[in-house]
């Protein structure tokens, strides 16, 4: 079995590294608004740090994750809007010390998860290492939102290779919530690492220059920066303003709808200099 170990200190240095940008705000600086309609700064680290305890309570309390879960189907439209609002209106310095201590929580709670086991979530049950992945695929994209919001920009790093992944193997959901039939052919994948030397992960070709998943005989393929297509598939961008290429007439539509995450796909991102 694949030790989980690396995706578990990914996750906790993505979260430092925002953790570090946020923390040298002034708290003036938190009510600034993000590209998400509706959330400021404050209502991006709550929102990660709602999730982060719903996290928790999925691998260590099955009864209260149980009552989660009957709260957000009581109103399925309302409550990750209403967990994000709730701890927006914390003093920023508890709120930062809230998000610091549950995050915490988690990453000791993922890495004493017995190998493994499934554990509960909104959408299909998901191991320690796949609620690590999707926990900082969030934290990244929420970390976008936060680092547009104050003119920040953030170099990119390798670990964006576990949010790449998460796109691809999210290709079929994509279709699907767009009420469409996903393609029966495999797409080949190629993307260029920040790094410019990635390593590559249980899908890759080895090669050491690529991030690749798929068939490399495929007839659809889509290549490109992994940074563009990790902000492509988080829809942090529009797909007008990145360098991501596709080949074939279902690639290429893939690269309109393209998701990352779970529920309904949102506005997305404007182009650049669109009117709004």
């Amino acid at each position: 079995m694949t030790d989980p170990t690396p995706v578990f200190d990914d996750l906790r240095d993505e979260s430092e590294e925002l953790d570090r940008l946020v923390g040298e705000l002034g708290e003036d600086d938190w009510a600034l608004a993000t590209p998400a309609a509706g959330w400021t700064v404050a209502h991006q680290i709550a929102h990660l740090a709602w999730t982060d305890r719903s996290a928790l309570l999925a691998v260590t309390d099955l009864a209260a994750f149980a009552e989660e879960v009957e709260k957000a189907l009581a109103d399925p439209e309302r409550f990750v809007d209403d967990g994000a609002e709730e701890g927006a209106g914390l003093p920023p310095a508890q709120l930062l010390a809230e998000w610091r201590a549950g995050r915490d929580a988690l990453h000791k709670a993922l890495c004493a998860a017995p190998r493994g086991v499934r554990f509960p979530w909104y959408g299909p049950p998901m191991s320690a290492a796949s609620m690590a992945t999707a926990r900082l695929m969030e934290t990244w994209a929420h970390g976008q939102d936060i680092a547009d919001a104050v003119h920040v920009l953030r170099p990119p790093t390798d670990r964006l290779r576990h949010v790449a992944r998460i796109g691809v193997r999210a290709r079929d959901f994509a279709f699907g919530v767009q009420g469409l039939t996903p393609p029966e052919e495999e797409f080949r994948v190629e993307l260029t690492p920040p790094s410019g030397d990635g390593d590559g992960d249980a899908d890759s070709d080895g090669g050491g220059e690529l991030w690749t998943y798929g068939p490399e005989d495929a007839a659809q393929r889509v290549t490109g920066p992994a940074l563009d297509f990790c902000l492509l598939v988080t829809r942090r961008a529009h797909r007008a303003d990145l360098a991501v290429r596709a080949q074939g007439a279902d690639a290429d539509r893939w690269l309109d709808i393209a998701q990352a995450f779970a529920g309904p796909p949102g506005a997305g991102r404007p182009p650049k200099g669109a009117t709004k």
